[in-house]
């Protein structure tokens, strides 16, 4: 017989807690716990969208094999009641929505990839450098939460109604 002492299963919500620690982020309570402790709520803007784009991380929900970011973030509009831009290009974002100086959990990052086109996902939160806490399709293939350069983001949007 085994003794498994200090063993406990541990949620997602810890797994990813503890990944953004690593990741050199300041507070990575603050950053998990956007909605007073529950990734349900709405409690303030976009979360909702958090939670949502939340459940698909490590798979691809679109059913594409690639340029897909921008149909998966349709997607998690769509299914938090919002209206999305109908387009499959990750630029159609930056003319979407109510434009903002700087990323606020629950906005819409829209990034540059260089010549291989642009990126697209939602703001989960910050790192200490001030650098966004996005997740997004079709990072590595798949639904990912991924610190980007803020110098990488040339748009930020809050969902339209």
């Amino acid at each position: 017989m085994r003794h498994y002492r200090n063993h406990r299963r541990i949620s997602r919500w810890e797994r990813n807690a503890r990944a953004l620690r690593s990741a050199n982020v300041a507070d990575a309570n603050a950053a998990m716990n956007y909605a007073g402790g529950s990734f349900g709520g709405s409690s303030f803007g976009g979360s909702n969208l958090v939670a949502e784009a939340r459940r698909y991380i490590g798979g691809n929900p679109t059913g594409r094999s690639s340029l897909w970011c921008a149909r998966f973030m349709n997607m998690v509009l769509q299914r938090t009641g919002h209206q999305g831009t109908g387009s499959d290009m990750a630029s159609s974002f930056a003319r979407y929505g109510q434009r903002i100086s700087g990323p606020q959990v629950g906005a819409i990052a829209v990034m540059s990839r260089g010549r291989r086109g642009g990126h697209v996902g939602v703001v989960s939160g910050i790192d200490a450098k001030g650098n966004p806490i996005v997740i997004s399709g079709n990072h590595g293939r798949r639904v990912a939460e991924s610190v980007y350069s803020r110098g990488r983001i040339y748009a930020y949007v809050m969902p339209s109604s």
